[in-house]
């Protein structure tokens, strides 16, 4: 799915703020809290509180990544705000840090 083509017009952030994020691995084919089939190298992530759907631009290192929520998690009482999927978290060359500190920015709902 391009991504750049969901968009309608200029996107502005709805909100920013400092993260911690990981991501998830290989656990391609099973389904995402959405009813989604997982795929590791989509460019998905997963949020407690943002609705299914949102893109989230995640910064780090002087890179980022547009990815869609599609999942739930991570749970609060881990200290983590985001978790990327394997595509994600490549896009952003953060695969041998594991948990990094990051800036999410909350882009809004991709158009259908």
């Amino acid at each position: 799915m391009a991504l750049a083509l969901a968009f309608a017009a200029p996107v502005h952030a709805e909100t920013i703020y400092p993260g911690v994020a990981t991501w998830y691995g290989d656990e391609s084919g099973r389904y995402t809290a959405n009813g989604e089939t997982y795929d590791a190298d989509d460019l998905t992530c997963a949020h407690r509180t943002f609705p299914f759907d949102t893109l989230v631009r995640v910064h780090w290192r002087g890179r980022s990544v547009i990815c869609r929520v599609n999942d739930r998690g991570p749970a609060k009482s881990t200290g983590v705000d985001i978790d990327l999927s394997r595509g994600s978290a490549r896009g952003l060359r953060m695969i041998d840090a594991g948990r990094v500190h990051v800036i999410i920015e909350k882009l809004g709902k991709m158009l259908e």
